[in-house]
C-alpha cells in the first residue's frame, strides 16, 4: 500500500464506517444460517468481537459437501479434485482470453458467528501447479433471516501464468458489498448483522489432465468491531524482540511499475518476504530468474509479483498475501483481527511476528515521518518501557527498517475504526487486522498462544 496521505484504492470498512505453541524448530525470542446448508458445526471464537474459524484437518475436509473433490490424509490434510463434475470456460478479464477449465467444488458446513458480523474476511493457503487455479466464495444469513448471493471472495492461483490473481469488484445486494477482499454490511447502524456462512471452493484443472490444487486452509474472520477514533489503552506485559530480516520497499521504487508502480508500493509484499524469511522460506534462484539482477533484495520483487491483484491494480490483497506466504514449505497465514497489543506480546512471546495493517497522519506517528491512507508493518519486539518494535518497510534502507514507536501511538492507529484524514474528513481505520504467518505444524506453545487470539 502507499505511504502518501491520498485518497485509497482500498474502500474497505468506508461504507459501514460512514454509516453509522513448546515450539519445536525455528527462530527464537531475543533476551530481554441457510436453510439449505449443510449440518452446523461448533464453531472456534474468540471472546471479543472477532470470530475467526478454519477449516484445516482431514475430519473438516471429510465433513463439507464434496462434488468432485476429495480429502486427503497425511502431515498436511487437504483438499484435491478426485472426478471433475464438469468443464466451464473462464473469460480473464484481464488478458481477455477465453480458457476451457473442468471443475470440483466444496462447500463448507455452516458456521454460526457468535459474533454476528459486519464485516468478513475469508483466506486460504493451497497449492496450485502450473494448468490450476481456484476460487473461493462466501454465502451468509442475515440476521433478518434473509440469505445474501454466493459473493466471490478471491480467484487465485499461486502463479500468474494460467489465470490473472484477481478479486472481483461490482458485488452487492444492496445490504452488503464485496471491496476488494472484505464482505461488508453496508449500513451497521441498522443493525443488521451476517449470522452465520459457508464457503465455497472451486478447483480448476486444464480439462484431460490429472492436475490438481491442494488446499491446506480454508477459513474467515467475522467481526463486529465498534466505531471508535479512540482504543483503551493495553499495558505493557512482556519485552522482548523477534530476529527477523529487515527489506525496505523504497529501494524498490520504479522496479516493475506494472506491479502497483513499484516499490514505494510494495509495504505488503515486503513485510511478507520479512515473515517468510524468519520462519527461514525463500524463493529459489529459478524462481528468482526473470528479476533484473542489478536489483537488490530481488525475493521482494517476487513477493510483489506474487501478491498483485489485477482487478485492485495493487500489491495490498489481505488473503492475497496470507496465500502467497502459504505457498512455501512449511508455512500457513491467515487474515484475522486482534484485540490489543496484549495479544500481540503473545504472540511475541511466542516466536509469532504480527504483520499489522494502519493508517495515520504524519503527526500520529512519532518517528515515522510520514503519513498513510494504508500501510503494512511488521510488529517483532516490545521494549521494556512497552513501546512497539517494528520492521518498518516504508524506510530509505534494509539497515533503517527496525524502528521504535511509542505504544499508544501505535495502538491506537491500529485499532481504531474512524479517523480524520490530512483534509479533515472522517475516513475509515482497519480496526485491528492483521497477517499471522506460522509452521504448518506449530508446537505446543504457538499452537497457545495461537488459540488465545482466535487461530486455529
Amino acid at each position: 500500500m502507499s505511504t502518501a496521505e491520498q485518497p485509497s484504492r482500498r474502500t474497505v470498512l468506508a461504507a459501514a464506517v460512514a454509516a453509522a505453541v513448546v515450539s519445536g524448530t525455528g527462530p527464537a525470542v531475543a533476551a530481554s444460517g441457510t436453510a439449505a446448508a449443510d449440518a452446523e458445526d461448533p464453531g472456534r471464537t474468540t471472546a471479543r468481537s472477532v470470530d475467526y474459524r478454519a477449516w484445516t484437518t482431514y475430519q473438516d475436509w471429510r465433513g463439507g459437501a464434496a462434488k468432485g473433490t476429495r480429502a486427503v490424509a497425511g502431515p498436511r490434510p487437504g483438499l484435491v479434485i478426485a472426478d471433475p463434475v464438469g468443464t466451464t470456460d473462464y473469460t480473464d478479464p484481464h488478458t481477455g482470453t477465453t480458457a476451457a477449465w473442468e471443475y470440483a467444488t466444496w462447500t463448507s458446513p455452516v458456521h454460526r458467528l457468535a459474533v454476528p458480523a459486519t464485516e468478513a474476511i475469508a483466506s486460504w493457503n493451497a497449492g496450485t501447479p502450473a494448468g490450476t487455479w481456484l476460487q473461493v466464495e462466501l454465502q451468509g444469513a442475515y440476521s433478518d433471516g434473509t440469505d445474501t448471493p454466493w459473493y466471490v471472495m478471491g480467484r487465485w492461483a499461486a502463479g500468474d501464468q494460467d489465470i490473472k490473481r484477481t478479486s472481483v469488484d461490482g458485488q452487492t445486494d444492496g445490504r452488503s458489498t464485496v471491496w476488494t477482499d472484505t464482505f461488508a454490511i453496508d449500513d451497521a447502524s441498522t443493525g443488521l448483522r451476517l449470522t452465520s456462512y459457508r464457503l465455497r471452493l472451486t478447483l480448476y484443472r486444464k480439462p484431460g489432465t490429472t492436475l490438481t490444487p491442494t488446499v491446506w486452509r480454508l477459513g474467515a474472520m467475522g467481526s463486529d468491531v465498534p466505531d471508535r477514533f479512540t482504543v483503551p489503552a493495553s499495558t505493557p506485559a512482556r519485552a522482548g524482540e523477534l530476529i527477523v530480516p529487515r527489506y525496505s520497499q523504497e529501494i524498490h521504487a520504479g522496479q516493475y511499475p506494472e506491479y502497483d508502480n513499484g516499490g514505494e508500493a510494495w509495504c505488503s509484499p515486503t513485510s511478507s518476504q520479512m515473515i517468510i524469511e524468519y520462519w527461514g522460506d525463500r524463493p529459489t534462484p529459478g524462481q528468482l530468474s526473470w528479476v533484473d539482477p542489478s536489483y537488490a533484495d530481488p525475493q521482494v520483487c517476487h513477493a510483489a509479483r506474487n501478491t498483485y491483484d489485477y482487478q485492485y491494480q495493487g500489491c495490498g490483497n489481505w488473503p492475497f498475501n496470507a496465500a502467497y506466504a502459504a505457498t512455501y514449505p512449511g508455512l500457513q497465514g491467515v487474515v484475522t483481527r486482534l484485540g490489543s497489543l496484549t495479544d500481540v506480546e503473545t504472540l511475541i512471546a511466542a516466536g509469532i511476528p504480527v504483520i499489522t495493517s494502519q493508517s495515520f497522519l504524519k503527526t500520529e506517528l512519532t518517528g515515522a515521518g510520514y503519513g498513510t491512507s494504508g500501510h503494512l508493518m511488521t510488529v517483532i519486539g516490545f521494549t521494556a518501557e512497552g513501546d512497539v518494535i517494528a520492521n518498518d518497510p516504508a524506510s530509505p534502507s534494509d539497515a533503517a527498517v527496525r524502528r521504535v514507536y511509542l505504544r499508544r501511538e501505535f495502538e491506537n492507529i491500529w485499532l481504531r475504526t474512524k479517523r480524520y484524514n490530512a483534509a479533515g474528513k472522517v475516513v475509515s481505520g482497519t480496526g485491528g487486522v492483521c497477517y499471522l504467518y506460522f509452521p504448518a505444524r506449530p508446537g505446543l506453545r504457538r499452537r497457545r498462544a495461537l488459540a488465545s487470539v482466535g487461530v486455529c
